[in-house]
């Protein structure tokens, strides 16, 4: 489990996890849409392309995506209208973790971690040909997506291959007026330019023993899409990932366990203009290198230490290029160690800490460029230094506690720092800081959970509710300055005071026995921010939320039926505009038979049933009016595993 290296059960902090059906009911083209609803969990949304999670009111690089638990590459973290380098369709298991994550991935894990799983490079050896396909269709944006994966193996080899494609049509929404530049306009059921067709691939391959496993994977994608925000901008991406990764196992001596995980990424997006021409051309070239090793139990004493290092060079050339080309280089040592206390089971501590090197360098204007913004070349080094400290106890047989304090710091990012021009995304001109310092936060949580197997033995029912309060001393906001540079509104990177606070509860009841059962969930979820040096809230948090819902099985069958509502969100601060309260259901049913010597899963869903139109608070103002959620639809997907 991600934030969980000892897979100790007491160890875990907040978190979510996605697998199996559980993915495949959940009907989503982008990642922040698939993990949206999920305790303490929003998304960016800047249109049904391009989603990036948001967590407990944070986002950007404030929440660490991963892939294979390695640093993902991409330019989601600079704009909101840049898509997360990665599709749904490739996902075998997504793990959520809330809350500051520091000690293992980093300063910019303030809010969480979102790490999606793979089998690209295979850990076991399959017995003979194994694999699956998915096939998805219809829903609000037409969507037609096919998958297939195949497996296999012999002796201590093992490989790996899969494929993907998917295209969308602009997304159907209830009728509504799209607000553009502040203006209303004529009313529309379809969001405008918001197509999309994307698609890709990898190859890997293991040599795999019981105890470890060692290999490599290659793997490619390129997405084309609209951006609903520009018309006739479509926007041309491709990535290309080398990784590389390795476990060994049951290790003599002090090592018990070691990690190695590596990898290299190219990404590069072009924004074409309507007549063909390439306006900007954004590129980043991005290496990871990580080394994890757990250390032999002394005792009570259990742990894990390790060394992580990145490299990120990013250049932006074009009429749109409100960043110049930046070199980020970063390195850090962490340790994590748990123990219990003596002559007890029922009480576990953990205590963490990492420190931090890290560089950016502007290398200021590009030859070619006729109008300067970014000066001289220039660098930056920073220290970050974080630590936690939990504790972890039973109470009776079902409930245990929880309680987390920690200390976190963030370098600040090259766009924060060097940023100056025009960013359409937004609709303001964007000027970073070059002196900002790391940004600093204390973290306060604290849980209580139940937990119970069903009376049948089918399943578990629980109630889950966590408290938490983040504050930060230097907070970097964008926030407006109230002048303007080329007719634009001028927004600064500054760092402030702010506080962030919440809560989440979720629970699950068995409602009736097997053998057909009736589960009932229920969940909700606040979060409340405030700058505290203007005096006013912070910018794109989620309201207040609630999801009921009910699942039932019998046989192969299985449907559910979920309602959502989301509150008015009003505390805004003065650059923004509230966000009505809104409520949808949705519904799903799903069969599963044999077909031949395969097993396939087939389900049908129902979203928005009342074709309710529903705005995210999470979303940039430019956006926002753009593209509500979508309307009432149907679609299909199948899959086979063989």
């Amino acid at each position: 489990m991600t934030g969980n290296p000892l897979q100790r059960p007491e160890a875990g902090q907040p978190a979510s996890v996605l697998s199996g059906e559980g993915l495949v009911v959940r009907p989503a083209t982008t990642l922040g849409a698939l993990l949206e609803g999920l305790p303490g969990v929003s998304s960016t949304a800047f249109g049904p392309n391009a989603s990036r999670p948001a967590v407990r009111g944070l986002d950007g690089d404030r929440v660490r995506l991963l892939e294979n638990s390695g640093a993902s590459v991409d330019a989601s973290n600079l704009s909101f209208d840049h898509a997360v380098a990665l599709d749904p369709l490739v996902i075998e298991r997504l793990e959520v973790l809330r809350g500051p994550a520091a000690l293992l991935y980093g300063g910019n894990a303030t809010g969480g971690v979102v790490n999606t799983l793979d089998n690209r490079i295979p850990k076991w050896v399959a017995m003979g040909l194994s694999g699956r396909s998915d096939v998805r269709l219809w829903g609000a944006a037409g969507e037609r997506a096919a998958s297939a994966v195949i497996e296999g193996g012999r002796g201590p080899w093992a490989w790996h291959v899969d494929g993907f494609e998917r295209r969308t049509s602009d997304l159907r929404v209830p009728l509504f007026r799209p607000v553009e530049d502040g203006v209303t306009v004529e009313p529309t059921r379809r969001v405008r330019n918001s197509a999309a067709h994307g698609l890709g691939g990898a190859v890997g391959t293991s040599w795999v023993t019981d105890a470890s496993y060692a290999g490599l994977a290659l793997d490619t994608y390129r997405n084309d899409y609209g951006v609903t925000v520009e018309p006739d901008v479509t926007i041309r991406m491709k990535r290309d990932r080398l990784s590389l990764a390795g476990e060994w196992r049951r290790l003599p001596g002090l090592w018990s366990q070691l990690n190695v995980q590596a990898s290299r990424t190219l990404y590069r997006h072009q924004e074409v203009e309507g007549d063909g021409t390439v306006g900007t051309t954004f590129e980043s070239q991005g290496s990871d290198l990580r080394f994890q090793a757990q250390h032999a139990p002394m005792g009570p004493l259990q742990g894990v230490v390790g060394w992580q290092a990145e490299d990120l060079r990013f250049s932006a050339l074009g009429q749109e290029a409100f960043v110049p080309s930046t070199h980020t280089r970063s390195s850090a040592i962490f340790v994590l160690e748990t123990w219990r206390v003596a002559g007890s089971q029922d009480l576990e501590f953990s205590a963490g800490m990492r420190l931090e090197n890290s560089q950016v360098q502007s290398l200021g204007e590009a030859e070619s460029v006729t109008l300067p913004r970014f000066g001289a070349a220039m660098w930056r080094k920073f220290s970050p230094r974080s630590a936690s400290a939990s504790a972890h106890w039973k109470l009776a047989s079902d409930w245990r506690m929880n309680l987390a304090v920690g200390h976190t710091e963030r370098a600040p990012a090259y766009y924060e720092l060097f940023a100056n021009g025009p960013h359409v995304a937004t609709a303001a001109y964007e000027r970073g800081d070059a002196t900002l310092n790391t940004e600093q936060s204390r973290h306060l949580e604290a849980g209580l959970q139940w937990l119970r197997p069903t009376g049948d033995g089918d399943g578990e029912q629980r109630v889950k509710f966590q408290v938490f309060d983040t504050r930060f001393s230097r907070f970097i906001a964008l926030d407006a300055t109230g002048q303007s540079v080329e007719d634009l509104p001028e927004y600064r990177f500054s760092a402030v005071r702010a506080r962030l606070r919440g809560w989440e509860f979720e629970s699950r009841w068995r409602l009736w026995p097997r053998p057909s059962p009736i589960d009932l969930t229920f969940n909700l979820d606040s979060v409340r921010g405030d700058d505290l040096d203007a005096g006013q809230p912070l910018a794109r948090l989620a309201p207040f939320r609630a999801t009921l819902g009910t699942d039932w099985s019998a046989g192969g069958w299985k449907a559910g039926l979920q309602w959502r509502y989301q509150a008015r969100q009003d505390r805004v601060p003065a650059t923004d505009r509230p966000t009505p309260s809104a409520h949808r259901l949705d519904a799903w049913a799903s069969r599963t038979f044999a077909l031949g010597r395969s097993q396939a899963l087939w389900v049908l869903r129902a979203q928005n049933l009342t074709d309710a139109l529903w705005f995210n608070a999470s979303t940039v103002l430019t956006m926002r009016g753009l593209a509500p959620a979508p309307g009432r639809s149907i679609s299909t997907s199948m899959r086979v595993d063989f």
